[in-house]
């Protein structure tokens, strides 16, 4: 039997898990090769031999996107299946017009094959778009679960930079963890915030063997999706947080409207610096597609561990990298704390950039005055902890989830802007969890 041709469109996420759980031991397809975007570097590498299963003894080659259309006429590709998120529908389309200019199929996969079953409870948080708040959303639902006597493990969505074959299974209970795994700035945002908490994070490639490691040591895990994807696990629970500065996002992004679609609660994120109509334009949207869904507002008040070094000064600031590149958001919690508490300027970083840093600012052109805390590797590191250290700021007020003091050496003073979630009336989440979750929590919960 001739078996069907394929290309997985991916960014090392949803990919390599569509492959897992699908295609891997599937003698009905041929996968040929993936294509990566969003994530530099993984191009011109190999998914292994060793995860790929006894169909694939060679292993499958990563091509960067750009490369697709001619891949499909080289490899005599049949079929291109749609693997990544935080995209909007217009987009996606551009990229089915291409597929399908070549005799190919476009496909976009949501069947119950690739959506992994647990013996325990499962909580699953998404979002609409990148950087809507899904992080402190994850942290502030873990906290609920563990002032309940529970054990809760979080299971990341995939950010497998490194080697592939290392991170088919990764634990970070602590510091160690992290600096063992050689993990990047992207990895250290979602990371070191649980870590802090208390509470065990898996991650890696294989989302199957994570789970069943997972469920050793956990009553209970909460599902954080990268970007904004939908869940890799079946959930007892899907959170979805939405971001009014970003109105309209909720209905014209893929996979953001799947998960409003398929939500249990809608958070409203953000409502303290957001316009009301804009507030208002999301509800409405929600209420149109799931009117089913709770929606809870909240906000994700800003704390400066320093204020006192902001006023007057002229500072650089350092905001979440994926927020601010592939989420489109033009400023984060550091800009605010910059604003609020009186800096005289915030500079430019631009003139400043060195190497694939001021390669991101000509990709990512609506950035402007803020510096996108890019680390997906040792070389980028060192190229950001130089664009910080050449200019000419007095201050780094610093809206990054990941403590740079520990990643960088800078000249300057940083000063860290965190922030975290709270609802705002009621329902509150803590409501919300023991209503939906009371039978099979009473079912998991270990005695104090």
């Amino acid at each position: 039997m001739n078996r069907m041709r394929v290309i997985i469109m991916g960014a090392a996420g949803r990919d390599f898990h569509n492959f897992n759980t699908y295609f891997r031991d599937n003698p009905i397809y041929e996968v040929v090769a993936f294509t990566a975007t969003q994530i530099p570097n993984i191009e011109g590498r190999k998914y292994p031999r060793e995860l790929s299963g006894h169909l694939y003894p060679d292993g499958i080659p990563i091509y960067h996107e750009d490369e697709l259309a001619e891949l499909i006429r080289k490899e005599g590709v049949e079929q291109v299946v749609f693997a990544y998120s935080d995209i909007s529908h217009m987009d996606v389309m551009h990229k089915a017009s291409l597929v399908l200019s070549t005799s190919a199929d476009f496909r976009l996969m949501g069947n119950s094959k690739i959506l992994l079953k647990s013996h325990i409870p499962i909580v699953s948080v998404g979002a609409v778009r990148t950087g809507s708040g899904k992080s402190q959303t994850t942290r502030r639902i873990c906290a609920i679960l563990k002032s309940k006597g529970l054990d809760v493990v979080a299971v990341r969505h995939p950010m497998p930079y490194g080697d592939l074959k290392r991170q088919a299974v990764q634990r970070f209970a602590n510091y160690d963890d992290l600096a063992k795994n050689d993990c990047t700035i992207e990895e250290r945002e979602e990371y070191e915030p649980l870590i802090d908490k208390g509470i065990v994070v898996y991650a890696g490639v294989d989302y199957e063997r994570i789970l069943r490691e997972a469920e050793k040591e956990a009553d209970i895990i909460v599902w954080d999706g990268g970007n904004n994807d939908v869940p890799f696990y079946r959930s007892d629970l899907h959170i979805v947080v939405a971001d009014p500065h970003r109105p309209g996002h909720e209905v014209s992004y893929h996979p953001g409207e799947t998960n409003v679609r398929m939500a249990d609660v809608i958070i409203i994120n953000k409502v303290q610096t957001a316009d009301r109509q804009d507030i208002l334009t999301v509800r409405d949207n929600v209420k149109r597609i799931n009117p089913d869904a709770v929606i809870i507002e909240a906000a994700s008040p800003i704390i400066v561990d320093k204020p006192e070094e902001i006023r007057g000064k002229r500072v650089l600031v350092v905001e979440d990298g994926p927020t601010v590149t592939h989420g489109g958001m033009t400023y984060g919690a550091g800009v605010i704390a910059a604003e609020d508490y009186g800096a005289a300027e915030i500079i430019d970083p631009r003139p400043y950039a060195v190497g694939s840093i001021a390669a991101i600012f000509n990709e990512y052109k609506h950035i402007g005055r803020l510096l996108p805390a890019m680390g997906y590797g040792k070389e980028q590191i060192a190229e950001l902890e130089d664009t910080i250290n050449r200019s000419d700021a007095d201050v780094v007020v610093s809206g990054t989830p990941v403590d740079l003091k520990r990643v960088i050496r800078t000249n300057k003073p940083i000063v860290r802007v965190t922030y975290e979630l709270c609802e705002i009336g009621h329902p509150t989440l803590d409501e919300f969890i023991t209503n939906k979750l009371g039978t099979r929590l009473r079912m998991t919960e270990r005695p104090l």
